[in-house]
């Protein structure tokens, strides 16, 4: 399957007049504090949500401009988080919300880079780096859950990583087999998050290749994503 982002050598980042970038926003509140995990799994779903909106999948709905902009280039997703009066200001702005636990997560509509809505510019952007409690239950592996795997030897903070299966959601839906898909679909869309190797062979789950911009070099491969049921 395809990935994203650069070959693990010999790549030069490519010139683009416009660099779009897909805006998540993390409800980060001090109590209760979302788990790492949960994050990361409302961050997947949150994307494919927006992705199969009607709102984007009507031609003249009002996100199909902006994503189809999006992904005809690098398709770059930002990370923000915020609390309290922050948090509820970002419903100002058309969105699809994704929860898991006690983690919530907010997808908007792609924009120029540069041309982050206001609501959104003031929130930051890194270091968001939560834990995950003792004894957290993953899910079993099943036909309608789409399992992301963390490579185990790249360590990214919560917000890099929930970027990062982000891209590996969009992915699954966009290439992995039609029929795999529908299912995934008819059961909401279900994400789990685990570290460790790929155990799906190559032709059957997408891996997700990072383009460098922070944390990682460029070219590594940060996280696979498959149906493991």
């Amino acid at each position: 399957m395809s990935t994203t982002g650069p070959p693990a050598t010999g790549w030069t980042p490519p010139d683009e007049d416009e660099a779009w970038a897909l805006s998540l926003v993390a409800r980060v509140e001090r109590d209760p504090l979302p788990a790492h995990t949960d994050v990361l799994v409302a961050a997947a779903r949150a994307v494919v949500l927006l992705l199969t909106d009607e709102r984007t999948t009507d031609p003249e709905g009002e996100f199909a401009a902006p994503v189809r902009a999006w992904r005809d280039r690098r398709i770059r997703k930002i990370t923000r988080r915020a609390r309290g009066v922050r948090w509820e200001r970002t419903g100002q702005l058309a969105h699809v919300e994704a929860r898991s636990g006690d983690a919530a997560v907010r997808a908007f509509a792609p924009h120029r880079r540069e041309e982050v809505p206001d609501v959104l510019r003031p929130l930051q952007v890194g270091g968001l780096d939560l834990p995950d409690p003792e004894g957290l239950v993953v899910p079993s592996p099943a036909a309608d859950l789409l399992t992301v795997r963390l490579c185990p030897d790249v360590r990214m903070t919560t917000g890099k990583a929930a970027a990062q299966v982000g891209h590996a959601a969009q992915l699954a839906w966009e290439q992995l087999p039609a029929d795999a898909v529908a299912a995934w679909r008819a059961g909401g869309f279900g994400v789990r998050v685990i570290t460790g190797a790929p155990v799906a062979p190559a032709a059957e789950r997408v891996d997700v290749r990072d383009g460098g911009f922070t944390e990682v070099p460029p070219g590594t491969v940060t996280v696979s994503a498959a149906f493991e049921g």
